[in-house]
């Protein structure tokens, strides 16, 4: 049986299309293998959001060629889209296919494997209008189920490499989504996270629709009991969203809201489009329509031209709002971006310093925000085992608090009520109250004998 390994780099869309090009595989009669092991075909999905990432890409691209020099190495995502010419480059690399036309890989492998020649298939992302269609029935855990709604990012903010890798926004047809959405529910899945490259921005290429009308839409589909929203920004977030927000009961009480930075010259800088102000405002009506709502944001530190005192004002900026965490990244020069040949450049132990700083502070607003919960009951999935003697279970409830609780493989993947006792070093601890269990259907028993969990589970790096 022929084999195929996969490691992925960076974030849930990357993430999603490997599950995806992983599907089409095993159409096609492959069996997974670790990717530390040896196996006929290596695919690399990789990620150019820093510098890191490509450095990353590259490693992971080198190490497959050592683990099987004979094998067929394939490399998509990102850093394939951005540089092409370097990836083909690496001696042993077969072919390169950017972030587009993956519905076509197997067609590609056999070609090269047929014609024994690399093969570059990357072409201008800028071009595509439409999404393309990658389905995922089911995923490796049955936990947390992702469904990706929609590709690319218009906003161009003058840091940021990605729009120029996924190329302009478009959004995945409606009846398309919800569809995917009941074939989760129906492989098991209690909490669907729908995840794009610029999620809030979902609808704004279809005619009279929106994010907020497919939220409205995804209430309605039967047994799906989360809807969590992997990121969205707060200039998206109208008083229809809101609105949708207060009246739901599947979606989760937690909100990535991405924040960048804390002062006004350095936003504008970004060409983040709000200001201080309007996030601040944007943020109180959400806290005021979903009381406990928790909201996790992203920080660029070190970007040119960031004074002393504009770190500060986004030090006191985070402070005041409260956050649940922060996702904390030093900026990172890519080249092809307008922030690249900024001046005023900060320097790298500066950077280091700031993002410490910022560190501890999320450290100190995660457990602020875990600890006022403490004595109440939060429904938390647990994902997997804590300990190595699989005696306690880790998951997130709703609200993306960390819980940890004595549990067993029987509650791994389901819906459990916790009582939280504690809180150390940002994660809660807890007691099961009880397990949530639902009646099933005939269909839920013809689904059983479904492989929820393959062999061997494909690898990630988020960077």
């Amino acid at each position: 049986m022929r084999t195929v390994a996969f490691h992925t780099l960076g974030c849930k869309v990357n993430f999603y299309d490997t599950e995806a090009i992983w599907q089409l595989f095993k159409k096609d009669g492959y069996e997974q293998a670790p990717f530390d092991q040896r196996a006929d075909v290596y695919v690399i999905n990789t990620c150019t959001v820093t510098h890191v990432g490509d450095k990353k890409s590259r490693q992971m691209i080198r190490r497959a060629i050592r683990q099987n020099p004979e094998a067929t190495v394939v490399v998509t995502g990102c850093y394939a889209q951005i540089a092409p010419d370097e990836v083909m480059g690496i001696p042993g690399v077969d072919l390169v296919i950017g972030t587009q036309h993956r519905e076509q890989m197997m067609d590609l492998v056999h070609k090269v494997q047929t014609e024994r020649k690399p093969y570059n298939f990357v072409g201008n992302i800028m071009q595509q209008r439409n999404f393309e269609e990658l389905d995922v029935p089911y995923f490796m855990d049955r936990t947390r189920a992702s469904l990706k709604i929609q590709e690319g990012c218009n906003n161009f903010c003058t840091f940021c490499i990605i729009p120029y890798s996924r190329g302009f926004l478009r959004s995945r047809k409606p009846e398309n989504v919800i569809r995917q959405a009941k074939r989760l529910v129906e492989a098991g899945y209690y909490e669907i996270v729908l995840t794009g490259i610029h999620t809030g921005g979902y609808g704004a290429d279809l005619p009279d629709y929106s994010l907020a009308k497919l939220l409205a839409d995804l209430e309605n589909v039967e047994g799906l009991h989360r809807i969590r929203i992997s990121s969205i920004e707060a200039s998206e977030i109208d008083d229809e969203a809101i609105e949708v927000l207060a009246k739901s009961k599947k979606i989760c009480r937690h909100l990535h809201i991405p924040l960048q930075a804390g002062d006004n010259q350095v936003l504008k800088k970004m060409n983040r489009r709000y200001t201080t102000e309007q996030f601040a405002e944007k943020i109180q009506k959400l806290r005021q329509a979903l009381p406990d709502l928790a909201i996790t944001s992203d920080v660029i530190v070190g970007f040119p031209g960031e004074s002393d005192e504009g770190f500060e004002a986004t030090y006191r900026f985070i402070s005041e709002q409260n956050f649940a965490q922060l996702h904390v990244f030093p900026y990172s020069k890519r080249r092809g971006t307008p922030a690249a040949k900024f001046q005023n450049q900060v320097p790298e132990d500066v950077k280091e310093h700031r993002v410490q700083r910022l560190i501890e502070l999320s450290e100190q607003l995660m457990n602020e925000y875990a600890a006022s919960f403490l004595g109440k009951t939060l429904e938390v999935i647990p994902e997997e085992f804590y300990d190595e003697e699989k005696t306690l279970v880790v998951g997130h409830a709703d609200n993306y608090v960390k819980v940890i609780f004595p549990g067993g493989k029987e509650v791994l993947g389901q819906i459990c009520e916790v009582k939280l006792d504690r809180v150390e070093k940002e994660l809660a601890f807890g007691q099961m109250v009880r397990q949530v269990t639902f009646a099933k259907t005939e269909e839920d028993v013809s689904l059983e004998d479904q492989p929820l969990f393959d062999q061997h589970p494909v690898q990630f790096e988020a960077i």
